[in-house]
């Protein structure tokens, strides 16, 4: 039977989405007595709540409770997984602090969800009002080294070699400050959960990324065991990182839900998903690059400041990429964060890298023009061998390949290298270039696999699908690994009982969840033959179980396919229901001894009207080596996906803040403006072969953030290339160029 790992399968959840079978959050449990709740939120930036009147609310039709600070249930300040650290602890109703406008201040519980959301707008506040500091431009000056920088497991700083003497001395220098907004995901499918108690049990529907990580955090805050809460989560409607962490309004349902003694469903309006489930941070970065007269980089430099909380730290890595994207002897990154009154940012697709390349790209852009050499020869020049910042060879790079192939599907030799040179009727054209790289990240993660009586088998795995293929990806590892046909085969994930994974973020999942699936399918292939091949194998007794496989509804002989027996029998006579077999997979040596990335090359052509200075994105040609594709059509929905999410940060995306209140005024997807269909080109997409097997058996890294990093750059070096115009702020809008 040919292998079904590389096909371009159609996906298996594909029906049941498209024709309303597949149940999200907020509608995938039942229960007769649901009751529904609703947020109320702060108006103001900093301060305390001095008074809450609560009576009119109380005595609205329907109402079960006003939740607030004076009678939710006391939680366990140091309970939790990330992004909060020891010590830090999220706002959930457990004193009169406000620390930044549209915290949560009181949950309304009623019977229906529009007597909740009419009571809750009768909940009064009365505030002491505090001085409010909601731009990370005010708070700069007090930016201070990161505490806890991912996670405690490096440095915030690091250097190579002597920068700032061999900046001194180059002989072309660039130094500028790149800078990008704040923005939010905006996923299809708003945050949603719903929660209900069952005496010491409760029983979690959210939406979320992390299965796993959501049992642990909400068990901790609770102080009851993790194996009394129960997170079952089959479908996501996008994530994009903010269902990556628990946020507080999971934690919320399951205290009103205790308050109550009623099930409860709390849905989020998508005016609170901008000030309750995260963001990516504002970044202010300096960069200096140094190069000799042939563009041979001496010297890099990274400073880059970000926005945090104040009762938290998170922080964007902008510097990451640029340790290791070029060859330079001389090389120094700096991270600070500052606090801010906001709420905490999160992961966002490709956080840091799809900041910090924007950055490093454009400085790599302007190098170009300055020392007068194309910008995908400057990067061949300066290309990495090896990691200089680990001293550690890659598991696999073909970067190379990514460029050449790029470049000749977009007719890169055809460009005029001097800017506004290119035109069509009048219209400016630019053309663009940036790298991609993306870390190959890597976690723990188990898989369980059953053979049942009938010849199919089922495959679980406590992980998530979020839209990028899990259901469809599992399937096919779980086949090939059994001798199965991908139609008798079937995917279960999204339960907290399954086997641990972890969350779907970091591009890790298909790295992680899939080596433990083809584990868990060839051990239990193994079992099946033994057990065939011992005194129940009737006819098979005594066969080699490397010649037993699997056909049809029986085992076969691969030599001798008249010598069978049905699997029914064979586990009726050892008196089994099923062979199972729970694997584990890990990381082992190879993160010691090699440096794990992936990488691409874009290519774009913008097109510039030069009076009204409008910009359209004509043609795209992306080209990525992400190791062993497990399904070329998922893959290549991702590869699109990720440029698609690029144009909106490259072009229209901008959290916009009021810098006197903190609040966010443009907390709609009517007025935050993310690409649609109109704003995207024909996408090319290259999928460049490479086998990673020193990353982990299957070859196979992670696809989602990659396509993302380097696209602001890509099209920002294009609008130069056709304006001569250099936008270092994003996004690039009209009235910069018209400003410029």
């Amino acid at each position: 039977m040919a292998p079904v790992i590389g096909e371009a399968l159609d996906r298996r959840d594909g029906r049941l989405k498209i024709t309303g079978g597949a149940r999200y959050a907020a509608e995938s449990a039942a229960f007769s007595n649901l009751a529904e709740a609703v947020l109320v939120q702060s108006t103001i930036g900093n301060g305390r709540i001095r008074m809450i009147d609560a009576a009119d609310a109380e005595r609205a039709p329907g109402v079960i409770a006003v939740m607030t600070h004076l009678n939710a249930p006391r939680l366990n300040s140091d309970g939790g997984d990330h992004p909060v650290q020891p010590g830090e602890f999220y706002p959930l109703l457990q004193d009169d602090r406000v620390q930044y406008n549209g915290q949560h201040v009181a949950v309304v519980v009623a019977e229906t969800f529009e007597q909740a959301t009419y009571a809750a707008a009768l909940v009064k506040f009365r505030y002491d009002e505090e001085p409010t500091v909601a731009k990370l431009e005010r708070a700069a000056g007090q930016a201070a080294i990161p505490v806890n920088f991912r996670g405690g497991q490096r440095e915030a700083d690091s250097r190579r070699g002597n920068p700032e003497q061999a900046f001194s001395g180059a002989a072309i220098k660039i130094d500028q400050t790149y800078t990008t907004p704040v923005e939010h995901h905006n996923p299809m499918e708003p945050h949603a959960v719903i929660a209900a108690w069952a005496g010491d049990d409760l029983k979690l529907y959210p939406s979320t990324q992390g299965i796993s990580g959501a049992q642990a955090r909400v068990a901790g805050l609770l102080g009851i065991p993790p194996d009394n809460v129960h997170v079952v989560n089959a479908f996501v409607g996008g994530g994009f990182g903010c269902k990556g962490s628990t946020w507080p309004h999971v934690t919320l349902a399951a205290m009103a839900a205790r308050l109550t003694r009623r099930p409860v469903r709390l849905v989020l309006t998508r005016r609170q998903m901008f000030t309750s489930t995260g963001y990516r941070s504002k970044t202010i970065q300096h960069v200096r690059l140094g190069a000799g007269s042939d563009g041979r980089l001496v010297a890099v430099i990274h400073d880059g400041i970000v926005q945090t909380a104040p009762f938290g730290e998170f922080v964007e890595p902008v510097g990451l990429a640029t340790e290791i994207m070029y060859a330079c002897p001389n090389l120094a990154v700096t991270h600070r964060v500052a606090r801010i009154n906001a709420g905490m940012p999160t992961f966002m697709r490709a956080p840091g890298e799809a900041s910090g390349m924007f950055a490093l790209e454009s400085a790599m852009d302007e190098l170009a023009y300055a020392a007068n050499i194309d910008p995908v020869q400057l990067r061949l020049i300066n290309h990495a061998d090896r990691d200089e910042h680990k001293n550690l060879p890659w598991t696999s790079k073909s970067l190379k390949q990514c460029y050449a192939r790029a470049a000749e599907a977009f007719g890169w030799a055809g460009r005029s290298p001097t800017p506004r040179s290119m035109q069509n009727n009048g219209t400016l054209v630019g053309w663009g270039m940036a790298s991609a790289t993306y870390p190959g990240n890597r976690s723990t993660a188990g898989a369980r696999v059953r053979i049942l009586p009938d010849g199919t088998a089922t495959v679980q795995s406590g992980t998530q699908d979020i839209g990028t293929g899990t259901y469809t990806t599992m399937t096919q590892v779980a086949a090939d690994g059994l001798g199965l046909p991908v139609e008798k085969v079937r995917a279960e994930l999204g339960d907290s009982a399954f086997p641990h994974a972890p969350v779907s973020g970091g591009s890790q999942t298909s790295a992680s969840v899939l080596p433990a699936v083809w584990a868990a399918a060839k051990a239990a292939r193994a079992k099946l033959a033994d057990l065939a091949a011992g005194p129940s194998g009737r006819a098979l007794q005594g066969a080699q179980p490397d010649d037993i496989v699997i056909q049809g509804d029986a085992l076969a002989l691969q030599s001798d396919p008249a010598r069978r027996v049905p699997i029914r029998r064979l586990l009726s006579d050892a008196k089994l229901p099923a062979i199972e077999s729970i694997e584990t997979a890990a990381p082992g040596d190879e993160e010691k001894n090699y440096s794990a990335h992936s990488f691409g090359a874009h290519f774009v052509e913008v097109e510039v009207e030069p009076e009204l200075a409008e910009v359209r994105v004509r043609r795209y040609v992306g080209a990525f080596a992400a190791g062993r594709i497990v399904n070329a059509k998922t893959a290549r929905s991702q590869y699109i996906g990720g440029i698609v999410y690029g144009l909106g940060m490259a072009l229209t995306e901008e959290t916009e803040v009021d810098a006197r209140t903190g609040r966010i005024v443009n907390a709609t997807i009517a007025d935050y403006m993310v690409p649609v269909n109109a704003d995207v080109p024909e996408i090319i997409v290259i999928q460049v072969p490479e086998d990673d097997t020193i990353f982990n058996p299957l070859g196979v890294k992670g696809i989602g953030e990659l396509p993302m990093v380097g696209v602001a750059a890509a099209i920002a070096n294009a609008v130069y290339h056709a304006t001569g115009i250099r936008v270092r702020d994003l996004p690039v809008r009209i009235d910069k160029l018209l400003r410029a």
